[in-house]
């Protein structure tokens, strides 16, 4: 399947949707995070919806790009993400966490279509990505592999060996993409365990780095154009982000890392965007069947 190469108007449409999504699954889960997602769903929205080829109605298609969430706590973008993409129906977002549902707290191949790896101990996507882009040119596949990681995370040393493996062996078709929010459960990143000079420390390991505001659309689009282009290293987008980034109330705020809105805070934020709880809900319950690379869909 083609990468859907939407336009801009289009992705803004849909990176609004996917806010939306993930402010109504959790207030019916009451369960979950919100900071992280909110601020992943811009660059997420491009990922899936402009640049990846991947083909939600046949999992297994042999040419298909691969991703990998190494921050796998947060499930309520990536749900929505692969809900609005066509991997499941919409309607499943609203069994989240639950045990009639597929969509577990963390992201489970076994459990839910679409998932290539298991996930959520922070550290190990990378590690994991390496050896999808690695084996994937010894299979001779023309694919690109897609690894999205927390800034907090940057604190975990496993990060640092793949990244060392990864240049070593010079594989131009991995790309990675941080959600550099600035925050993390316990406060600051720079507070509880400081990363910065991030881009320079990338740089250190001989990896082309991107630097992009996250919440622009074209910025961002133009970072996978330039990763693509990249030939000979890999590349690591460095997306600076907000934190609860839409809802008023959650922007910068870390405490809101691993906390779902009450359900009169979702109606709040979801009026914050421009409908209801009950209006986002309904048109949640609307989808139930999978709709393989999306046009325009109603918005309630």
């Amino acid at each position: 399947m083609p990468r859907l190469d939407m336009t801009l108007q289009e992705l803004k449409e849909r990176a609004l949707f996917v806010r939306r999504d993930i402010i109504a699954l959790l207030a019916r889960s009451q369960t979950g995070h919100s900071g992280g997602p909110l601020s992943s769903a811009d660059f997420g929205t491009v990922l899936f919806f402009h640049e990846m080829n991947v083909n939600p109605g046949r999992l297994d298609d042999p040419s298909r790009d691969m991703w990998h969430f190494s921050i796998g706590h947060v499930t309520p973008v990536i749900y929505s993400l692969m809900g609005e993409r066509g991997y499941f129906p919409l309607v499943d977002l609203l069994q989240f966490r639950q045990f009639k549902g597929h969509l577990q707290g963390h992201p489970s191949k076994h459990d839910t279509p679409g998932i290539e790896v298991s996930s959520g101990s922070l550290g190990q996507g990378l590690s994991v990505s390496c050896g999808m882009a690695l084996g994937s040119r010894m299979d001779r596949v023309d694919r690109r592999i897609y690894c999205i990681m927390g800034d907090g995370e940057q604190q975990e040393g496993q990060i640092w060996e793949a990244a060392m493996f990864a240049a070593h062996y010079k594989l131009d078709n991995l790309c990675a993409i941080i959600d550099y929010n600035r925050k993390q459960i316990d406060g600051d990143v720079q507070d509880v365990m400081g990363i910065a000079p991030l881009a320079d420390k990338w740089r250190g390991f001989n990896w082309h780095v991107i630097e992009a505001d996250g919440h622009d659309l074209a910025a961002l689009v133009q970072a996978f154009e330039q990763a693509r282009a990249t030939k000979g290293k890999p590349s690591v987008i460095l997306a600076h982000t907000v934190m609860g980034k839409g809802v008023s109330f959650m922007e910068d705020d870390y405490k809101w890392h691993g906390v779902p809105p009450s359900r009169e805070q979702a109606d709040q934020a979801l009026r914050e965007m421009g409908t209801t709880l009950d209006e986002w809900t309904t048109r949640l319950e609307r989808f139930t069947g999978p709709e393989v690379a999306p046009g325009p869909r109603p918005a309630a």
